[in-house]
């Protein structure tokens, strides 16, 4: 299975190639830079891994939530590269891709990202019996003061959002936080796994259905 990811919904911007159960990634740390480096990311991992485009059986992104520009650049990245070989797509929540990197330290992942005017994208997570973290409840965009009601068990924190409001959500947790990471991204090495899961289960869309999630309607709108 050939599956390529991109993920430039935060400051992280990245891509990830795999080929018969070897992935290879880019990433990088460059806000505002994502357009001019996430299409050569691509090349090059198209070229390391001596593959073309045709030969993709999927390509999968972070459909956010997340910086309203970065989600709006992987929209416009995927609609060019899979409208190009009819290409089916796979939409992966950023939040999930976040959670998704902890899936080997952690049970429960309490996804945090930074959004600005006082506000926070949030989504908790478990992981399941097949390796993959899961939903657990409706991805939200809320204060960090005012967190919808957290289900039971210890709580692995991450994301920026950790980080701009370390305080306030610590204070929710009372003994049920196990820890936190508060400058870790999501990457498209971590959408990988989510993807080839839709894929096997059916869960992909022509690319024409490819929506961004930004959850914060009200700024959209």
């Amino acid at each position: 299975m050939n599956i390529l990811a991109i993920e430039t919904a935060t400051e992280g911007c990245s891509a990830a190639l795999e080929t018969d159960n070897s992935c290879i990634h880019r990433f990088r740390v460059s806000p505002r830079r994502h357009t001019e480096l996430i299409l050569p990311m691509v090349d090059e991992l198209l070229h390391e891994a001596n593959i073309h485009m045709r030969a993709l059986d999927a390509i999968a992104f972070g459909r956010g939530p997340g910086s309203f520009t970065g989600v709006r650049i992987a929209i416009g990245i995927i609609q060019g590269l899979a409208f190009a070989h009819d290409t089916p797509v796979i939409p992966v929540s950023s939040l999930n891709a976040l959670a998704q990197h902890y899936v080997d330290r952690h049970t429960h992942v309490a996804t945090a990202i930074d959004a600005r005017m006082q506000e926070i994208y949030w989504g908790l997570f478990k992981r399941n019996d097949q390796g993959m973290m899961q939903q657990v409840m409706e991805e939200v965009v809320c204060s960090p003061t005012s967190l919808p009601e957290l289900p039971e068990g210890d709580w692995f924190g991450a994301g920026t959002g950790w980080n701009a409001y370390n305080e306030e959500l610590k204070s929710q947790f009372n003994s049920h936080l196990i820890g936190y990471s508060d400058d870790v991204f999501p990457s498209a090495k971590d959408i990988i796994p989510l993807a080839k899961s839709a894929y096997i289960e059916g869960n992909v869309i022509p690319v024409e259905l490819a929506l961004p999630v930004y959850l914060r309607n009200k700024v959209v709108n």
